[in-house]
């Protein structure tokens, strides 16, 4: 059953993604879609749902149900250890927001498909 649950989620991946996505899918890394914030939006510097100022340069990331000071490993063509400190993204079918740095850090360019995994 598990792993039909990960058959349709990685159904838009391409095939070699598809299986590694339900190699991964047994443990605690799952596939997921992210987004890069404050960058070009300008929110860089503005406050974070923990208070804290966005800092573009950090290995940071938004997500909407992860707790404040979660560590999450994000890979992509590379991987990052970021900590969660702001709610978000607020766009249907995406998971995480990274910022431009943790982006950067793991070659993720625009939205894209990445691994997720929580430390």
């Amino acid at each position: 059953m598990f792993q039909h649950v990960w058959a349709k989620r990685c159904a838009a991946l391409s095939l070699i993604s598809a299986v590694l996505c339900l190699l991964v899918g047994g443990g605690t890394a799952r596939a997921e879609i992210a987004s890069i914030y404050g960058g070009r939006d300008g929110l860089c510097g503005s406050r974070t749902a923990n208070g804290e100022r966005l800092n573009c340069a950090a290995m940071t990331a938004a997500h909407r149900t992860l707790p404040f000071g979660s560590l999450v490993e994000v890979c992509h063509n590379g991987c990052v250890i970021v900590r969660i400190n702001d709610r978000g993204p607020f766009v249907r079918g995406r998971q995480i927001d990274l910022s431009p740095a943790a982006a950067r850090a793991i070659g993720l360019k625009q939205t894209g498909h990445v691994t997720i995994s929580r430390r």
